[in-house]
């Protein structure tokens, strides 16, 4: 391959690489977003991932020494955490080191936290003891 055509099939993939690591979520916001932001949250994996990442960026292999998770079921989670807008992928090297999206995010799940605590110490059912509900 002559040196020019290499040049080329470098760039090319590098090309197709930054748009899928650099995607971000549209400001828009459709309900078919926060859709798939509830599917993702829904996940307790997902949501310890966001809260490790939270805490700083991390690369996968790292993510999945600290979540004790294979790194194939870490990987899948990413992909869905990166298709819903929640994580990037930054290229560092030969490596990819993921962080939040944007950092209000970040906040956001410290007010979602603050208020499932809250909600649970709240036990405002009137048959909370008698049927276990709350």
């Amino acid at each position: 391959m002559s040196p020019s055509r290499l040049v080329e099939a470098r760039a090319a993939r590098a090309a197709s690489r930054s748009r899928w690591v650099r995607s971000r979520p549209s400001a828009a916001g459709t309900s078919r977003d926060s859709a798939g932001v509830g599917r993702a949250l829904a996940d307790p994996i997902r949501c310890r991932i966001l809260l490790a990442l939270r805490e700083a960026p991390a690369h996968p292999a790292d993510l999945a020494d600290t979540l004790e998770i294979s790194r194939t079921r870490l990987s899948n989670h990413l992909a869905c955490l990166r298709d819903c807008g929640l994580v990037v992928g930054v290229p560092v090297g030969r490596r990819t080191r993921y962080e939040l999206a944007d950092e209000r995010l970040g906040h956001a799940l410290d007010d979602l936290r603050t208020a499932v605590v809250a909600v649970e110490a709240d036990k405002t059912c009137v048959d909370a003891n008698e049927k276990g509900c709350c």
